[in-house]
């Protein structure tokens, strides 16, 4: 199995530093641009499914892409970003002015301490996967484009090549970037990871 993995376009949340989460924000306009792009960018690659976050910033940009390849999107919201709870739509500042104690240790060990009300780092990659399994299951020798977010590609990455999820922020996935993995019997291959090439910005 081939997996094509990109991360949605920009939001006004990631442009002024808030944390998203599983808060619904649509694409900006340089994030439609951006959809777009890796749009052209995936249009002549073999695909055979596609799949996405059920939140509206990776679906408009996985319909971006399906519009190359007449394929339906498959909505899960196994793939959604980590849940931030109380936390989301707040810069860091805002919460730590708030919640100091819990942001420390939450910064020390995300693996297993959470935002208040909000998800573990354990508990996204538990639900990235067994979101995972199926696809090894119902895709062997296709190719697969998962649209989703940052911290849910980091999850996958970390799964994927035996890298310890404490160490997940050592990948940053940009907004429209373009990751390759393959899985084989011996394990996962990384191909490409967090290729921009394709962003330019458009002239006004």
């Amino acid at each position: 199995m081939k997996l094509l993995i990109t991360r949605h376009g920009e939001t006004e949340w990631n442009l002024i530093r808030r944390y998203q989460g599983q808060s619904d924000i649509p694409l900006n306009q340089k994030g439609i641009q951006q959809a777009e792009q890796i749009a052209k960018r995936l249009s002549s690659e073999k695909i055979d499914a596609i799949y996405s976050s059920d939140l509206c910033r990776t679906v408009d940009t996985a319909q971006a892409i399906s519009a190359f390849h007449a394929l339906e999107i498959a909505k899960d919201d196994r793939w959604r970003e980590l849940s931030f709870g109380k936390w989301e739509g707040l810069n860091h500042e805002e919460i730590n002015a708030s919640w100091h104690d819990e942001v420390t240790k939450w910064y020390s060990d995300p693996v297993n301490s959470s935002p208040p009300n909000g998800e573990t780092l354990l508990q996204l990659a538990g639900r990235i996967h067994s979101a995972l399994d199926e696809l090894k299951d119902k895709h062997k020798d296709e190719t697969v484009l998962i649209v989703s977010h940052s911290g849910a590609i980091q999850a996958l990455l970390c799964l994927a090549l035996g890298v310890d999820l404490s160490r997940y922020w050592q990948f940053r996935p940009l907004q429209a970037s373009l990751t390759i993995l393959s899985y084989y019997p011996e394990g996962a291959c990384l191909h490409l990871f967090n290729d921009t090439s394709h962003l330019q910005e458009k002239l006004t």
